[in-house]
């Protein structure tokens, strides 16, 4: 409950409210990119500075290597779960959704941890950064791998109902090399990157000199943020309605799943409870921004709608809502 009457997480309901009752309340694009920004470069900035404090250590080393296993074992999951459910192409963009992660459920998680005075480490912020390609990369090669394995052309029906032409043969499909090039090179990874970078070689002298900009402001600049995204989650309560029961069911009860195996790992591998926690916080969070941006010129023949609106029309806000403190008590209760 706690949770709840957090200024940010009330923000974000308040534009749920507000999207929901159509009110011509709206953040310009301009500006929710400038807050998007900001919220990578602080996160950048405060993992940098965390890890020149701790330095690389075992415990750093194996949790990321927890998280690359993490990011190919819930694609994997989704895959096969989903590929007799749905089209094969929406069952692959769906799992590359839900293997990638949020970057706003981790940041907020990243608040709640601080505000329930949990240190966390650093090298969680480069965790993230490990997590969100993998996924992607195996929906391109799967998907390409289903359009060589169909000579000539084979009509698939989509999640939408509409029947949707593949081709197969070597040329057909977004090239591979693009794919990859859009995945690693994304600007928000490289800001992310670039501002981690720039924290770890400033050390202290440079976290004093931007306390202002990176702690000062944080937490109002993620409650305006926060808002604008509570009113595009109620944009997108329309392509939720009418999806398969399973659809909505692996959106709601899968990141719980995926937050329960990481959960499993972290206590195998004794991680620290806050490191634990923001692992399950990834694990259990699906990509709205990058990955479909990718996956619509990488998988045209999979719905947009179908993956954009589970993800953020009912994961995202289970997640902040509910998910982030229930796998912070848990971690606790297993790691403390």
């Amino acid at each position: 409950m706690q949770n709840l009457l957090d200024p940010a997480i009330l923000f974000f309901v308040f534009g749920v409210l507000a999207g929901a009752l159509k009110s011509d309340l709206e953040i310009p694009p301009a500006i929710a990119k400038f807050l998007s920004l900001y919220l990578l470069m602080a996160l950048g900035l405060k993992g940098g500075f965390a890890l020149a404090e701790s330095g690389l250590s075992a415990t750093v080393m194996i949790s990321l290597g927890a998280a690359m296993v993490m990011a190919v074992i819930v694609p994997a999951l989704g895959y096969q779960l989903l590929k007799h459910k749905v089209s094969r192409f929406d069952a692959a963009a769906i799992a590359a959704s839900y293997g990638s992660v949020s970057a706003v459920s981790f940041v907020t998680a990243m608040q709640h941890l601080e505000a329930q005075q949990m240190a966390f480490g650093g090298h969680m912020a480069v965790a993230m950064v490990l997590m969100e390609s993998p996924a992607i990369i195996m929906a391109v090669l799967l998907a390409n791998s289903l359009r060589h394995g169909s000579p000539g052309v084979t009509t698939l029906s989509s999640s939408a109902g509409v029947d949707v032409a593949t081709f197969g043969g070597p040329s057909e499909g977004a090239p591979l090399g693009k794919i990859l090039h859009e995945s690693f090179t994304n600007g928000a990874h490289l800001l992310l990157l670039g501002a981690m970078a720039v924290g770890y070689l400033s050390g202290e002298a440079g976290k004093a000199v931007m306390a202002p900009f990176s702690s000062d402001l944080f937490k109002g600049m993620l409650a305006f943020f926060l808002l604008d995204m509570g009113m595009m989650v109620a944009r997108n309560f329309s392509s939720v309605r009418g999806q398969s029961p399973l659809l909505v069911a692996y959106a709601s009860i899968g990141p719980l799943i995926h937050a329960a195996i990481a959960l499993v790992l972290a206590v195998l591998l004794q991680l620290p409870a806050a490191d634990a926690a923001l692992l399950m916080v990834l694990s259990a969070s699906a990509s709205y921004i990058v990955v479909p941006a990718v996956l619509r010129y990488a998988i045209p023949e999979a719905n947009p709608s179908l993956y954009f609106g589970l993800s953020l029309g009912i994961t995202f806000p289970l997640n902040i809502l509910f998910g982030i403190p229930l796998y912070t008590s848990v971690a606790r209760q297993f790691l403390e």
